[in-house]
C-alpha cells in the first residue's frame, strides 16, 4: 500500500495533506526526550521526589525527564513520577542470545491397510476310465433336438383414414420499427494513481451510443396459419395372430471318460492383516537463537 502526502484533482490542482493529530503528538513527544540515567533514589508511581541522586550527584528534574530505578522506568510529568516500564517480568531468555534443550518426539503410526490382488491357481491330475459319480455340482452340454415346428394363423386386414396432402395458408405478422444501435459508446470512468506519494485522479466522460437506420421487427401474429387437406384411404395387411407347435423325438445323451490328465484354474485373493508398526523417538537437541 503506497503512502500518500498529496492529492492532485482532475483539474490538475495539487493539495498537501495535513494531520493535525499527528502534529500534536509529535509536539508532546518532543517534550519527553531527556534521559537522566539510573538513580539510587527510591521512586514509585505517583511520587513527587525532586531532586534525585544520579551518579552520586543531586539532579533537579523537570517535565519530560526519564530515569531508571531498579528494573522500572519512570518519567516526570512536571509534578510527579509516572511508571511506564517494568523489566522484572522478563524471563531468563530475555538476557540470552541463544538457548538449547532436548526433547523426545511422541506420537503413533497409523496401521497400514492391506489390499490383495487376485492371483491365479491351477490344479492338475489324472482320471481313469470307468464310472464317475458326482455328489454335488452341475454340468452342461449342447445338443440339437430332432423334430419340426408348424404354425397356423389367420390373415387380418385393417383399414383407416388419413389426410396426407393439403396446404397451409401464409402467416401475417404485426410489425414495428426499433432503433438500430451501431455503437454502444463507453461509460464514464474515474481512475486513481499514486506517484511520489501524490494521489492523482483521472476522469473520462465516456461517449454516447450511436444509432443507424431503424429496423423493422415482428411484434405479434396478426393471422394464424390454416391447413386444408383431402381425405384418403389407408390399408394395412399382416398375420398378427396364430399358434405354433413343436413335435420331436427324444434323444439319449451318452458319453465316456477316457484315461488322461485333468487340470483346473481359478483365481484367489490373499486374506490377512498387517501388524501396526511401532514408533520410537530419538532424543534430539533444539537450539534457539
Amino acid at each position: 500500500m503506497p503512502d500518500i502526502k498529496k492529492i492532485t484533482t482532475v483539474n490538475g490542482t495539487t493539495y498537501d495533506l495535513v494531520d493535525a493529530g499527528a502534529r500534536e503528538l509529535i509536539s508532546e513527544l518532543q517534550q519527553y526526550t531527556n534521559y537522566l540515567g539510573v538513580t539510587s533514589t527510591a521512586l514509585t508511581d505517583g511520587a513527587s521526589t525532586n531532586p534525585i541522586t544520579i551518579d552520586n550527584k543531586q539532579v533537579t528534574v523537570k517535565k519530560g525527564d526519564i530515569a531508571n530505578y531498579g528494573s522500572k522506568e519512570f518519567i516526570f510529568n512536571g509534578t510527579v513520577w509516572q511508571e511506564f516500564g517494568d523489566l522484572s517480568g522478563l524471563g531468563s531468555l530475555a538476557y540470552k542470545n541463544s538457548a538449547d534443550g532436548s526433547y523426545t518426539p511422541q506420537g503413533t503410526v497409523s496401521q497400514p491397510s492391506f489390499t490383495g490382488t487376485a492371483g491365479s491357481v491351477s490344479v492338475s491330475g489324472s482320471i481313469s476310465s470307468g464310472s464317475v459319480t458326482i455328489a454335488t455340482g452341475s454340468g452342461t452340454a449342447n445338443y440339437t433336438p430332432a423334430g419340426s415346428v408348424s404354425f397356423s394363423g389367420s390373415e387380418l386386414t385393417s383399414t383407416g383414414k388419413f389426410t396426407p396432402s393439403g396446404s397451409v395458408s401464409n402467416v401475417e405478422l404485426n410489425t414495428d420499427t426499433v432503433p438500430n444501435v451501431t455503437g454502444v459508446g463507453s461509460l464514464p470512468s474515474l481512475t486513481t494513481s499514486v506517484e511520489n506519494e501524490t494521489l492523482q485522479f483521472t476522469w473520462s466522460a465516456g461517449s454516447l451510443p450511436t444509432l443507424g437506420t431503424a429496423k423493422t421487427v415482428a411484434t405479434s401474429i396478426k393471422t394464424q396459419p390454416a391447413f386444408t387437406g383431402a381425405e384418403g384411404n389407408l390399408s394395412v395387411k399382416g398375420t398378427p395372430a396364430g399358434s405354433a407347435t413343436f413335435s420331436g423325438t427324444g434323444v439319449e445323451l451318452t458319453g465316456s471318460i477316457a484315461d488322461g490328465s485333468i487340470s483346473a484354474t481359478g483365481t484367489f485373493t490373499p486374506e490377512g492383516t498387517v501388524s501396526q508398526p511401532s514408533f520410537s523417538g530419538t532424543t534430539a537437541t533444539i537450539e534457539v537463537d
